[in-house]
C-alpha cells in the first residue's frame, strides 16, 4: 500500500466520519424508525428510500475528486437501502444515486451510474435470500452487511474496468480508488449498520421497561379501585405509581378534592383539601391531558409559594359516558426532567384506573340491582305466605290450639330468618331450616293432600351458597304444582355432590311445568340470575318435566365447603 493509498484512505475515512454522525443524529429522531424495521408497507418503504438516497447523494459530495472522477462513499446508501428495503427500494435508490452520479460527469460517470445501481440491486437480493428462508436478523449483522458492500465494491471496480474508456485511464482510476473505497465503504457500511443495531436495542429495552413498570403496576393495582373510588385506596393507588414509576409525586383527585398525594411537596398537598390547580380544573373541564414541563409550560404550585415540584403531567379518570370523574396527576422536582416513558406510563396508568373504577361502580350496581331483587323476592313471598298462613291457622285454632301454636311459631321462625338471616351467604342446613318453616304452614294448609321428603347428607349441609335460593323453589313446586292436583301431592327436596359442584333438586309430582314466554315466573327467574351472574352461565336453574308425573328443578352452584367443616366427626 502506498502513501498514496492510505492517504486517500484516511481522507474517505474523514468523510464517512461525518456521514456517520449525521446518520446517527437522524437515528434519534422518528425520522429513522422505518429503517429500523423490515416492512412491506409503501410508506415506509418511501421512507427507506428517502432516507438512503439522500446519503448516496451526501456520498457522492463528501467524496474526493480524482482527476475527472470521485472517490466516494455513496455505495453505503445504495446498499442499505437494498438491504433494509428490499430489492425495488435498493434499485430505486441506486437509480437515483447513480442519475445523481451520471450528472457530474466524468470519465467514470456511467460505468458509476451502473455499479450504484448494481449495488442497491445486490443489496435487495440478500435481503429477499433471508426474508424468504424466515431469518430477519441477520439483516441488521453488521458484519454481514459489511461483507455484502465488499462485494458490491468490487463489483463497482469490475464495471468500472468494463465500462469506462479509455481503458488505461480506468485500470489507473481503479488502482488509486479501489482499497481506499472498498475500506471506507465496507468499514462505513457496518458502522452504520451498528448505529441502527444500537438505537434499536434502547427501544427494546425502552419497551421492555415500559412494559414491565405497566404489568407491574396492572399486577399491583388490580382491583383496588374496584372495592371504591376512596381516599383510602386511591392512597394504596398512589402508592404503588410512586414507587414503580419512581416520579418526585403522585396525587389521584376526584372532581372536586385531593383524593391522595405521596412524594415531594406532600407536606402542603394534604387530602381532602379542595382543588386549587388550574391544570387540573382544565383537564376535568376539557377532557385532556396536561404537561407543564416548567419550561415551555410554566409550572407552579398554587398552594406553596416554595414547592419543590417543577413539572407536572395531569390526566383525566374518565367514566361512563366519557364523563371525567378524577384525575391522576404525576409531579417531578425543579431538579429533574421529564422522562418520556414516565409520560406515555402516566396515560396508560390513567386508562386502567379509569376501567377499574368504571368495574367497581357496575360491580356496585350489580350487587345493589341483586340486594333489589332479593327484596323484591321476599315483597313478593311474604304477603302471599302471610295471607295463606293466618287463613290456615285460624281454620285449626278452634279445633287444635296446640298444633295452631306450632304453626304460629313454625311462622316466627319462617319470618324471623328472613329477616335477620345473612344478606349474601347461608349454608345449606340454613336454607333447608328455612323451607322446614315454610313448609309446615303448608302441610296444615293442605292437610292429607301434601307430603314432603327431605334428603339432604349431613355432610352437604355446611356447604355455603347466597341466600334464599331454596324457599322460591319449593315456593314454585307447590303453588304451580302439587296444590293443583286433585290427588295428594308430593314434594321431595335433595341435595349431593357432583365432581367439584353443589346439586339441589326439589321435584313434585304434578308435572305441570309450562315454560312462560316472560320467564319461569319471578321467584325462579331471580334465583336464576342471582346465580349466573355470580358463578357464570355454567350454573343456575334447570328445569326437567314429564307431562303430568313429574317436575324436577335442579339447581347447580360451585361446591363451598369450609376446611373445618370437612374435618369434622
Amino acid at each position: 500500500m502506498t502513501v498514496e493509498h492510505l492517504s486517500l484512505v484516511f481522507l474517505l475515512l474523514q468523510q464517512m466520519c461525518v456521514y456517520l454522525v449525521i446518520a446517527y443524529m437522524l437515528s434519534r429522531t422518528p425520522l429513522f424508525l422505518p429503517v429500523m424495521h423490515l416492512t412491506v408497507r409503501w410508506p415506509h418503504k418511501l421512507a427507506c428510500y428517502v432516507i438512503f438516497s439522500m446519503f448516496c447523494v451526501m456520498g457522492t459530495y463528501f467524496g474526493l475528486q480524482i482527476d475527472d472522477s470521485i472517490a466516494n462513499t455513496r455505495a453505503i446508501g445504495a446498499v442499505l437501502s437494498g438491504i433494509l428495503g428490499g430489492p425495488s427500494v435498493g434499485l430505486a435508490v441506486g437509480f437515483t444515486g447513480g442519475l445523481h452520479r451520471y450528472s457530474l460527469g466524468g470519465m467514470s460517470a456511467v460505468a458509476c451510474a451502473i455499479s450504484t445501481v448494481t449495488e442497491g440491486l445486490i443489496g435487495g437480493l440478500v435481503h429477499r435470500h433471508f426474508v424468504n428462508q424466515g431469518r430477519i436478523e441477520p439483516l441488521f449483522d453488521p458484519l454481514r452487511v459489511g461483507a455484502v458492500t465488499l462485494v458490491a465494491e468490487i463489483a463497482q471496480m469490475l464495471i468500472i474496468l468494463l465500462v469506462a474508456k479509455p481503458f488505461p485511464a480506468a485500470v489507473h482510476l481503479v488502482e488509486v480508488v479501489a482499497l481506499p473505497m472498498i475500506v471506507a465503504n465496507t468499514l462505513g457500511a457496518g458502522l452504520f449498520m451498528r448505529i441502527l443495531m444500537d438505537r434499536r436495542a434502547l427501544i427494546d429495552k425502552q419497551s421492555s421497561a415500559f412494559s414491565a413498570k405497566a404489568l407491574k403496576i396492572a399486577a399491583r393495582a388490580d382491583g383496588v379501585l374496584r372495592q371504591g373510588f376512596n381516599e383510602e385506596n386511591s392512597m394504596r393507588v398512589a402508592r404503588i405509581i410512586y414507587e414503580e414509576t419512581g416520579v418526585g409525586a403522585v396525587a389521584i383527585t376526584d372532581r372536586e378534592k385531593l383524593l391522595a398525594f405521596i412524594g415531594v411537596g406532600d407536606d402542603h398537598h394534604l387530602p381532602g383539601t379542595p382543588i386549587t390547580s388550574p391544570q387540573t380544573y382544565q383537564a376535568i373541564a376539557n377532557n385532556q391531558v396536561l404537561y407543564a414541563d416548567g419550561n415551555l409550560v410554566s409550572y407552579k404550585c398554587s398552594i406553596h409559594p416554595n414547592c419543590r415540584l417543577g413539572a407536572s403531567l395531569v390526566i383525566p379518570l374518565v367514566g361512563e359516558d366519557d364523563r371525567v370523574i378524577g384525575t391522576v396527576k404525576l409531579y417531578e422536582p425543579k431538579t429533574k426532567l421529564f422522562s418520556t416513558i414516565n409520560r406515555t406510563l402516566g396515560e396508560g396508568i390513567a386508562r386502567l384506573l379509569s376501567s377499574q373504577i368504571l368495574a367497581g361502580r357496575y360491580e356496585q350496581q350489580k350487587a345493589l340491582l341483586a340486594q333489589s331483587e332479593i327484596k323484591l323476592l321476599h315483597a313478593q313471598v311474604n304477603p302471599h305466605f302471610l295471607f295463606n298462613a293466618l287463613n290456615t291457622i285460624s281454620a285449626v285454632i278452634r279445633n287444635d290450639p296446640e298444633r295452631a301454636r306450632q304453626l304460629v311459631q313454625s311462622l316466627s321462625v319462617f319470618f324471623r330468618k328472613n329477616l335477620k338471616r345473612p344478606s349474601q351467604e347461608a349454608t345449606v342446613g340454613d336454607e333447608v331450616e328455612h323451607v322446614s318453616a315454610y313448609l309446615q304452614i303448608e302441610l296444615a294448609r293442605f292437610t292429607g293432600r301434601l307430603s314432603v321428603e327431605i334428603d339432604v347428607p349431613d355432610a352437604l349441609r355446611h356447604a355455603r351458597l347466597p341466600a334464599f335460593l331454596l324457599q322460591p323453589l319449593v315456593e314454585n313446586a307447590i303453588k304451580h304444582g302439587t296444590s293443583q292436583l286433585l290427588g295428594p301431592g308430593h314434594v321431595r327436596i335433595a341435595a349431593r355432590r357432583e365432581g367439584g359442584d353443589l346439586l339441589l333438586a326439589v321435584e313434585d309430582n304434578a308435572g305441570l311445568y309450562e315454560e312462560r314466554p316472560g320467564g319461569d315466573g319471578l321467584g325462579m327467574s331471580i334465583v336464576d340470575r342471582r346465580v349466573r351472574n355470580r358463578f357464570g352461565d355454567g350454573y343456575g336453574v334447570d328445569v326437567a318435566c314429564e307431562a303430568d308425573v313429574l317436575t324436577r328443578i335442579t339447581l347447580r352452584l360451585p361446591l363451598d365447603i369450609p376446611a373445618v367443616a370437612e374435618t369434622a366427626p
